[in-house]
């Protein structure tokens, strides 16, 4: 017969501990949820890093300059997406853990505008 778990250690062994070690424990849906845009948001930060590295090792005929330069942003914005996602995710897990209101998403406007730089500069890229 197996004996019943014990997890009154649980809070002090997962890491990060300053997100882990506040408030109370969460519904499992919501932490799974938030889990889930967490993989979301690096899933994309993955796909913009592949993107400025194929847009190079392609090398689409376009002006050196500008693809170097698009590249370059792709990688970049993949990035921070990656850092985003974490500091996201570790916003929303302590706001669930503290019953306090949800955080914004501060870095999606610069991934959008960063995402538009992009779309300029492989434009410009093209057609000169």
């Amino acid at each position: 017969m197996s004996e019943p778990h014990d997890d009154t250690g649980s809070r002090d062994s997962r890491f990060p501990r300053w997100v882990y070690g506040v408030g109370d424990e969460p519904d499992p849906r919501f932490s799974l949820a938030n889990e889930r845009t967490f993989l979301a948001w690096i899933r994309t930060s993955l796909a913009l890093v592949a993107g400025g590295v194929a847009l190079e090792a392609v090398a689409a005929p376009m002006d050196p300059t500008l693809r170097l330069g698009a590249a370059i942003l792709l990688v970049a914005l993949g990035a921070v997406g990656a850092v985003q996602a974490w500091l996201a995710w570790a916003r929303t897990e302590r706001a669930l853990r503290r019953h306090r209101a949800l955080p914004g998403n501060g870095a999606a406007p610069l991934l959008v505008l960063g995402l538009l730089v992009v779309i300029v500069l492989i434009a410009l890229g093209l057609t000169l």
